[in-house]
Formats: C-alpha cells, structure tokens, sequence
C-alpha cells in the first residue's frame, strides 16, 4: 500500500461542528494523522484513515483537494473491524 502524504488539513464551520457530534476533537484528528495504522481508498477523492490518538483508535474520512492537502469530511471512533486490523498489525510488529 502507498502511504498517503498529508500536509495539511482544512477546516471550517462544517466540519468542526459535524465531528463534535461524533465526540472527536480536531487535536485528536491532528495527532491520528500523524499516527495513522492503516488508509483505503474509497469512492470519489475520498480517503478512510484509522489511527490512535492517546489510546483512543479514530477513523477518519478525508476527501483530497490538492496534492497533499485534504478537506475533513468525518470522524469517528473507529468500528470492530477497524480495531481488529489495527491490534492484528500491532501484534504482527
């Protein structure tokens, strides 16, 4: 898998409101990009990203808008599945 490069992350009103609802920070959203497991591709220029914040596990949906800079659409605590790839790769180091 090729590692995503991320620069920058834009915010505004929107998004900031909508992963409040979600009980997800934009620090936490900061440092999970920054400690990111694992990312997949999905539909249109959008990305899911699952990475830690503290000993929280965050997924992340970001959707590209220059090369290395990404526009948050959602964030989430991240599902069973996703937690699941995550301890599997932690066990597998």
């Amino acid at each position: 898998m090729t590692r995503i490069r991320i620069k920058g992350l834009v915010w505004d009103d929107w998004n900031l409101r909508h992963i409040k609802k979600h009980s997800v920070e934009k620090l936490e959203i900061e440092e999970t990009v920054e400690n990111l497991y694992y990312h997949k591709r999905t539909y249109g220029n959008r990305y899911l990203l699952v990475g830690r914040s503290g000993s929280r596990l965050i997924a992340v949906v970001l959707k590209r808008q220059e090369r290395t800079i990404y526009y948050v659409v959602t964030a989430r605590d991240a599902s069973r599945k996703e937690r699941r790839k995550v301890y599997d790769k932690e066990k597998n180091k």
